[in-house]
């Protein structure tokens, strides 16, 4: 029998860990994390250690489809599918204008920079602005608070130098989704050893709170609250660094002024929590030298989003938890460019205010992006900018999006959907065409993802020069007709006649130069997968070809660069860091008059909240029978004591309803989840034409929020977490449990 081993990077999420693939005459039999990786060090999760046998699932295309939205599904070649839906669009343009034309690019398709580059060209090629991604509706507050207090140029201090960290609303021993880098357990198991203090703010008990110094178990939505008093605590006891808010912030007094109502006794009133918890997570935090907060999807999705973060990143200034002069920043770069090492920041930017309206609604684009909640309205509102046709990579907005009663609709008034999927996802049901491509091992992969998030703030990407560049290690399946993503793109541009310009993702930092390196691919030959990388990542610190040519880079490596050494501000530097910026102040007031008030009581007295799983990876490839087993149902998860005063018993069919519908579920007991809450995976479910079954596919969390009531007025995100619900045990009769 012959065996052998391959190196390669996994993609089923952002993180990229790197595997070993054991192969068994030329098949995949085993994946597992890789020992001697530098930066994951043996770390896998189950998702990446089925991700070869994804390739060889039923449920896989191996051919592109159309016809699905007429009921008439038929297989057809990807590129005759590109001529036909360049002819369909190159009419919409025609008669609709070029913004008629939309892209949403979801989150395999942030994971797949090269291809979202392509998209990004191809709407520029056709001269649409209406550009949407997930950002807006998964933590589009980070890019509005970056963006209003300031960049700091010298990056923040690394994991293993923090005397404490506060995570709001996130769990990244599950989600990998910043606050604690890559391999986030080690991280934090190390990180306590050596001391490392650990507050927690959330709901629920996680797994990250159940290693927490503090864990205030909060009511969900009221995280502003919390920390709005945690800062008055820390701004009255004078815990912060007055010298570096002399030197190098503005708008203290008007932060002073906005939090001075926040009395920790009122916010832990409201909060339900304790003043005594407040009091000591502010003194707690007070103390560290050089520490960190991140906030998750929690409080983005809880209506909180632009002031819970930009908090967070007022307390870090005031606290000076950046590097300072003479510090070293690791991060020199191998994708990605990274900003001038100064101790210093320009000051804040435009977050709002530069982009177009919308036509259905007062929104318009910020700097996180296009209002994607809002899109929906976009596509069913009659105007001159209404939108006609959806080109979706990487992303499901049936199962993903907010509203989903009002997304269906959407999806089936379009004139043209197209959807890159490998799976018939319930998107792609609706669609008009679904291009199958070639898979995460049969295509070429890089590490530049992750390195690029290492730019939404401290505990995100690497820490270290690290780098994978993968080439494929398996062939698509014979007689399949499959393909790039960016390569149906640029063959698609080709039958417009259009050429695509490329602009670098390594250049995000430096704009000006990003014009400059762009690169132009004319119609015709697409490009290889290296050629098309290195577009896409021109002018990186390392150039693309050079990574995929050092056989090391294959297992993953640390790139060998001088350390960056953090250097005085100029003397004439003007620039500081903003912490009171009057729009974010103004929102803080209106936290700010629900002290002393009791909770509102409706007819939806519980709260649903989000929960990402170990196990289950969004609505990516639940058919998987190894990770269906763990979990076979969509849990609703709940405390003991709800359970026993409503009556539920373990895995008893339950139904979750908020004002805009309700879905059905199955009914879990977890004590970490806070009474009164539902903890709830998102991203399952079915389409709303197709009868729900809780002992299946289950409910859709996006059924339950109004894409059009209390969203926020600058990224168009409603709702999606501490949503108002009742529940009820599901009274008809289900054909799954028969």
């Amino acid at each position: 029998m012959a065996m052998e081993q391959k190196h390669v990077m996994c993609r089923a999420c952002h993180a990229h860990c790197g595997l070993i693939v054991d192969f068994e005459n030329g098949v995949p039999v085993k994946t597992h994390g890789d020992k001697n990786n530098p930066e994951f060090e043996g770390y896998s999760c189950i998702k990446g250690r089925q991700l070869a046998n994804y390739h060889s699932f039923d449920t896989r295309l191996l051919t592109s489809y159309k016809g699905m939205k007429q009921g008439d599904k038929q297989a057809i070649d990807w590129r005759s599918a590109a001529q036909e839906i360049a002819e369909r669009l190159e009419t919409i343009v025609a008669e609709h204008g070029p913004d008629s034309v939309a892209s949403y690019v979801g989150t395999f398709g942030y994971n797949n920079l090269n291809g979202h580059a392509f998209m990004l060209a191809l709407m520029e090629a056709l001269g649409s602005t209406s550009i949407y991604d997930s950002v807006t509706i998964d933590q589009p507050g980070k890019g509005i608070a970056r963006a209003l207090v300031g960049p700091w140029l010298a990056g923040a201090p690394r994991v293993g130098d923090w005397d404490g960290l506060m995570l709001v609303g996130t769990n990244p021993v599950v989600s990998m989704n910043g606050g604690l880098g890559m391999n986030p357990a080690k991280k934090l198991h190390d990180a306590k050893k050596r001391g490392m203090q650990l507050i927690v703010i959330d709901p629920r008990q996680t797994d990250s709170a159940r290693q927490a110094d503090l864990h205030l178990q909060c009511r969900p939505g009221e995280d502003p609250i919390i920390l709005g008093a945690i800062a008055k605590v820390v701004i009255e006891e004078k815990l912060y660094d007055a010298q570096f808010v002399a030197n190098d912030v503005e708008g203290f007094e008007a932060l002073k002024k906005a939090v001075a109502p926040f009395d920790p006794g009122l916010a832990a009133q409201r909060a339900d929590v304790t003043a005594a918890e407040i009091v000591e997570a502010a003194r707690m935090y007070g103390r560290w030298k050089k520490g960190s907060i991140s906030v998750g999807t929690g409080p983005n999705m809880a209506g909180g989003g632009n002031i819970t973060e930009y908090l967070n990143l007022s307390l870090t200034s005031i606290m000076g938890h950046w590097l300072r002069e003479g510090d070293i920043n690791r991060r020199s770069g191998v994708f990605m460019k990274p900003a001038p090492p100064v101790a210093a920041s320009p000051g804040p930017i435009e977050a709002w205010g530069f982009g177009r309206k919308l036509h259905s609604r007062d929104l318009e684009q910020s700097i996180s992006g296009m209002p994607t909640a809002a899109l929906p309205d976009e596509i069913l509102t009659p105007g001159d900018k209404q939108v006609k046709a959806l080109l979706c990579l990487g992303g499901n907005p049936m199962l993903a999006w907010p509203d989903q009663l009002k997304t269906f609709e959407a999806m089936k008034a379009l004139d043209l959907l197209v959807c890159l999927d490998p799976r018939m996802s319930k998107t792609a049901e609706l669609a008009d065409y679904v291009i199958a491509p070639k898979l995460h091992y049969e295509v070429h992969g890089n590490t530049a993802a992750p390195e690029l998030y290492g730019g939404f703030g401290a505990g995100w990407g690497f820490e270290n020069n690290y780098a994978q560049a993968s080439p494929p290690i398996m062939d698509p399946p014979e007689g399949s007709d499959l393909c790039e993503e960016y390569e149906f793109i640029h063959t698609l541009a080709s039958a417009m006649d259009k050429p695509l310009t490329i602009k670098s993702w390594a250049l995000v930092s430096h704009l000006e130069e990003r014009e400059e390196k762009a690169t132009t691919f004319a119609p015709g030959k697409t490009p290889d997968p290296i050629t098309a990388w290195s577009a896409a990542l021109n002018g990186s610190p390392v150039p693309v070809a050079d990574v995929y040519a050092d056989p090391d880079a294959h297992k993953g490596k640390i790139i060998d660069a001088q350390a960056l050494l953090v250097q005085p501000k100029p003397a004439d530097w003007t620039g500081k860091l903003s912490v009171g910026n009057e729009a974010m102040m103004a929102e803080l007031a209106g936290y700010a008059e629900r002290l002393g008030q009791p909770v509102e009581e409706t007819d939806f007295p519980m709260r649903m909240i989000g929960r990402r799983m170990t196990e289950i990876h969004n609505s990516n490839w639940h058919e998987d029978p190894v990770q269906r087993k763990r979990v076979p149902h969509h849990p609703a998860f709940m405390n003991p004591a709800d359970m026993e005063a409503l009556g539920f018993s373990e895995d008893q069919p339950m139904q979750v309803e908020s004002a805009r519908a309700f879905i059905s579920c199955v009914a879990k007991a977890d004590k970490t989840v806070k009474p009164g809450c539902v903890s709830l995976p998102h991203s399952w479910g079915t389409n709303p034409d197709e009868e729900e079954d809780p002992l299946g596919a289950g409910g859709n969390t996006g059924r339950l929020s109004f894409n059009d009531r209390d969203y926020d007025k600058r990224t168009g995100i409603p709702l999606m977490s501490s949503i108002p619900i009742r529940v009820r045990a599901k009274q008809d009769k289900l054909e799954a449990a028969e």
